[in-house]
Parts: C-alpha cells; sequence; structure tokens
C-alpha cells in the first residue's frame, strides 16, 4: 500500500533494540538536546511490544499530553453521554410575583454555563410569574469538595489572568473570566466591558505602542490589571485598572480572570435579571458548607450542557486546562457519597490508578494532581502515557477518544504543522509544553495504514524539540510495521 505524501518509498521497521531512530537522534544533536532528557516510546496499536523503548520507565513531566489519559478513564468510567447541569433552587414560598427568600444557584459540573445560559434559566424563572427576588442568591458549588480549590492556592505562573490559569469550581460561572474588547487606532486605545456589568468599572491606562496586534498579551506588552474592590452586594463597586501598553491599529476580545468569582456572579446574575424585568437587592454569597441540603429545596428550573463526549473535542483540540480539571474532578465525584471528608482530587486520582491497574498498566511513578498536565508534579513515564492511549484506542468508546485529538496540520494547536507530511491529515496527536517540558502523544498510522501509538516526551531546561517530535513522527508515518 502506498503511502500519501511520502518523498521515499516505505522502509521497514528495525529491531526493537536499535535505539532511537536515526533522524530522531539527528534532530536533538542539532537542537543541542541530550538524549537522556527525553523519553519516547512507539507501540503498534495491537501489541504491548514497543518498537521504540527509550527511557521508557523513567516518570517525567508530561503536560499537556495527560490531557489524554484523563479523556480515556474519564470516557471509561463517566461515559461519553454524562452531562452537566445548573439548577435553580429554593425553599422559599412565592406570594405574587415575589419569591420570599434565597434563591440557590446550583453548580452540577457544567461545562456550558455562560452568560446566554445564565440568562435562559433565569428567564424560565421569570416566565414562571416569579419578579421579585426578596433574598440572596446563593452560589452552591459544594459538589467538590473544597467547593473553592482556589482559594490560597498559588499562581501557577506570573500570568493568573488569562483563561488557561483559570482552577474551576462545579459552579463555573461564565468560566470565572471577564469579557472585555480592547480597540485603538494610532492614537488612542479605547476598551469596555462585554456586555456592561453593574457595579463593575473599567479604568483604561492603557498605551498605544507600535507593535504587531498579533503580539498582544507577551512580555513587555501587557502588565496584570489592578483590581480594587469598594464595599459588597448591590452597593459594591468593582474597579478594574488596564495597565501596560497596547498595539495601535488593533483590535482584541480577550476574556480574562480579572475579579473575585462570587464578586462577578453577583454582576452576572444582576445584568440578566434586570434585562428580564426582575428586581434583587439582595446580594450572591457562597453557600456554606452546613447549608440545607438540596432535598430540602425545590427545583424551579434546569438545564443540562451537552454530553462529555462532546465536549472532549474542546479539551483535546483546544487544550482546555479548566475543562480538563472539571472533567478530571467529575471522577471523584461516585466515591464522594461514601467519603465526604476526601478532597474530590484525591478521590479521582485514586479512580484513575484503579483504572490503570484494572488495564494491567502498573501505577509507580504515576502522580496525577489536577488531570491537565499543568502542573509542577503530574508525573508519567512515557510507557505508561503509552500504555493508557493504547487502552483508550482499543476501548470501547475509542472513536469518541479518537476523534477528540487534534488531526496532524488539521485542526488543534498546531494546525501549521505537518503540511507536507506523511502524516498529514492521518494522524491524532495532542502536544503539550511547558517551561521546561516538550512533549507529544497520539496515533500515528504507519506506512501501510496501520495504527501505531507514539509518545515523546522531553524534560530539559531548554525543550526544543519540535524537529525531534516532527522526526518521529515522519518515521512512523513512511515506516512498515509488521502485523501482529
Amino acid at each position: 500500500m502506498a503511502c500519501l505524501g511520502c518523498a521515499s518509498p516505505p522502509q521497514t521497521v528495525p529491531p526493537p533494540d536499535a535505539g532511537l531512530p536515526a533522524p530522531v537522534r539527528a534532530a536533538l544533536a542539532a537542537a543541542g538536546l541530550p538524549e537522556n532528557a527525553v523519553g519516547v516510546v512507539v507501540l503498534p496499536l495491537h501489541t504491548r511490544q514497543p518498537v521504540v523503548a527509550h527511557r521508557e520507565s523513567v516518570s517525567m513531566q508530561p503536560a499537556s499530553t495527560i490531557k489524554l489519559v484523563t479523556s480515556a478513564v474519564a470516557l471509561d468510567r463517566l461515559g461519553p453521554n454524562t452531562r452537566g447541569f445548573t439548577e435553580l433552587r429554593s425553599a422559599a414560598p412565592v406570594a405574587g410575583d415575589v419569591l420570599q427568600g434565597d434563591l440557590v444557584l446550583r453548580g452540577g459540573v457544567d461545562p456550558e454555563l455562560g452568560l446566554p445560559q445564565l440568562w435562559a434559566l433565569l428567564a424560565e424563572l421569570r416566565w414562571s410569574g416569579v419578579r421579585e427576588i426578596a433574598g440572596d442568591i446563593v452560589l452552591d458549588r459544594r459538589l467538590f469538595n473544597p467547593p473553592r480549590s482556589d482559594i490560597g492556592l498559588p499562581p501557577f505562573d506570573d500570568a493568573p489572568e488569562f483563561p488557561y490559569n483559570v482552577i474551576p469550581d462545579a459552579l463555573q460561572l461564565a468560566g470565572n473570566l471577564l469579557n472585555l474588547e480592547i480597540s485603538s487606532d494610532a492614537q488612542q486605545v479605547r476598551a469596555r466591558l462585554l456586555p456592561p456589568l453593574p457595579g463593575v468599572e473599567l479604568v483604561n491606562s492603557l498605551r498605544a505602542v507600535e507593535a504587531p496586534c498579533a503580539a498582544w498579551g507577551r512580555t513587555g506588552l501587557w502588565m496584570p490589571p489592578h483590581t480594587t474592590v469598594q464595599g459588597s452586594g448591590p452597593e459594591g463597586l468593582v474597579r478594574i485598572e488596564l495597565r501596560g501598553n497596547f498595539p495601535r491599529d488593533c483590535t482584541q476580545r480577550p476574556s480574562l480572570q480579572l475579579m473575585d468569582r462570587t464578586d462577578l456572579a453577583d454582576r452576572l446574575l444582576r445584568y440578566a435579571w434586570q434585562q428580564l424585568g426582575g428586581s434583587w437587592r439582595g446580594r450572591a454569597r457562597e453557600a456554606e458548607a452546613a447549608s440545607a441540603p438540596v432535598e430540602t429545596t425545590r427545583l424551579l428550573a434546569r438545564r443540562e450542557s451537552r454530553p462529555w463526549g462532546e465536549v472532549l473535542r474542546q479539551v483535546n483540540k483546544r487544550s482546555d486546562n479548566p475543562l480538563t480539571r472539571m472533567m478530571f474532578l467529575a471522577l471523584g465525584l461516585k466515591a464522594a457519597a461514601s467519603e465526604p471528608g476526601t478532597p474530590t482530587a484525591e478521590l479521582a486520582a485514586r479512580e484513575v490508578r484503579a483504572w490503570f491497574v484494572e488495564q494491567g498498566i502498573a501505577t509507580e511513578g504515576l502522580v496525577m494532581d489536577n488531570g491537565s498536565g499543568l502542573s509542577r508534579i503530574e508525573r508519567i513515564t512515557p510507557m505508561q502515557l503509552a500504555l493508557a492511549v493504547q487502552a483508550g484506542l482499543r476501548g470501547r468508546f475509542a472513536p469518541e477518544l479518537l476523534m477528540s485529538m487534534p488531526q496532524a496540520g488539521v485542526d488543534g494547536s498546531y494546525i501549521a504543522r505537518f503540511k507536507d507530511s506523511a502524516a498529514h491529515g492521518r494522524a491524532r496527536l495532542k502536544p503539550g509544553g511547558l517551561r521546561n517540558v516538550g512533549s507529544m502523544a497520539g496515533m500515528v498510522p504507519d506506512a501501510d495504514g496501520r495504527p501505531v501509538v507514539m509518545v515523546f516526551i522531553a524534560n530539559h531546561d531548554r525543550p526544543v524539540v519540535r524537529q525531534a517530535i516532527d522526526a518521529l513522527i515522519e518515521w512512523i508515518a513512511t515506516t512498515r510495521f509488521s502485523a501482529p
């Protein structure tokens, strides 16, 4: 069978003990990266005998390639049809058009709860005849333990305002992000909130400079915004000052983590309810641990998200850290009922390890932190990762997992890569990268179209590994591997 896109005839695979393929070794040498800084596994899908196994048992930091593990376990444990939900509940009576007490906004790990979805929920309440909410709106995030794991946690890096750094909760309203529009001409920078939220003031101190529009957000063009809060409830004011430089003749519409999520929820709820013609003089507040259980309230409105099998596309193709972390935490919910005091993340990590054992994969060296790879302590060996991907691609939900993985040169984080490669449009690959990590994992069809699992992880102060990764992928795509 001919290899599509190959510049030369397919080659025969070397024996398993041949070490790293020559093109990979050459690329590593050219990049000045020592071979002992990388771990590589090449594993045909239908056998556990690797073709390449280089430092395969070394526990390494995987970056975002660990998302494939979280995805495979979630598909098997939760199923692709599991849906998140959000509910409006209350124990208070309705007299005329007044809800005479608190309204509970309950989070059920809904990965798609934006302002439009919140609006629709509140519209159901409004259409039922309620015009005034006499009490507070209670934000119930208690499905996860702790409900707010972001509190007291040091920032991962020096850009905590950007979406990839959001630490999710069970009530992930608007992604805990504020939408902005920043635009400029030759002299002036303008900024506004989308939508304009009550009690939030945007102070624009940005300066117009000569720079490419695409360079916005990089070092030297952006300073973390400064946020101050004065008062609370309907009379409180959140003031956000945008600082730094902004390119001339540029428009950006970022979503940023700029204010406490309780304050943000308060403003979003107030805006939506007012737009629906409702009245509310209370405040948004977090549900206390000893708050009334769900069973003591009645359901007023409910929405469900798309199933996780569909949301998984965003998890892997866009490498969405908050969504992955939500999905990871959802793995711990089943055991939470019998272990109410145990942190949800600990239960989720335990579930991953149990899945590894069931699949016959060793767990020594495996450290699951949040399941997204945005972690300094998450660890896995290249062989563990390869076997987990293999198990997922051989499992009952293999089509859903494969569909979620970026298609080489077609979509995902590296859409511009692999255009002239034999793997273009055929390989499904999940990249990963941190300051000291460069990685790639996924499936590459060989020259005969047989699926091959590949894992490449580099842990080094200067992980310049793109050429070595590409060389490995091209080598797999142009090699004939023996049939099992």
